[in-house]
């Protein structure tokens, strides 16, 4: 691989993790566009907080408005290396790889047709974002709510609001 200039040590490092390896370390700076983790066996970065970096899809399968909603400075955590970004010379991390899916665990246990309670999130102009609970949210169109038209206005829907929902 092509290397920019900079720590050989750093590059070794990079160039020596495979995809899906299992890395650890402490959660070194949080950003708003992701967070910098400061691997156990890595090398330090010349310039970042972190060699390891998870990006804001990265983190986590839950919802959240600001990275710290996930994981906190100092915090210890296990990620899957997913590949290295040669332009920051870091590592590509993924804390979520390492978390069962809840969208297959939900389609694992449910049925065409089968009904839920669902909660609304937020009225979108396309629907309405209905959480399902353990984390699964189901987008329904305003065109298949009962009585809806395509133009069912997201003003006849609030946050919060129970709804009955069919797969």
């Amino acid at each position: 691989m092509d290397w920019p200039s900079g720590s050989p040590e750093l590059w070794a490092f990079l160039e020596s993790l495979h995809r899906g390896d299992i890395l650890s370390g402490a959660v070194a700076a949080i950003e708003r566009f992701g967070v910098f983790v400061a691997l156990d066996d890595g090398t330090g970065h010349p310039t970042l907080p972190g060699v390891g970096f998870f990006g804001i899809p990265g983190l986590s399968w839950r919802r959240f408005d600001d990275p710290a909603d996930a994981v906190q400075a100092g915090q210890r955590v296990s990620c899957e290396f997913i590949g290295s970004d040669t332009y920051n010379a870091e590592a590509g991390l993924s804390l979520k790889a390492l978390e069962p899916d809840p969208l297959q665990a939900f389609a694992d246990r449910t049925v065409v047709g089968q009904e839920f309670c669902g909660t609304v999130e937020e009225a979108l102009p396309i629907g309405v974002l209905a959480d399902l609970g353990d984390e699964v949210f189901g987008l329904v169109p305003f065109r298949e709510i009962d009585g809806g038209s395509a133009a069912s206005p997201a003003e006849d829907f609030e946050a919060g609001e129970e709804i009955a929902v069919v797969v």
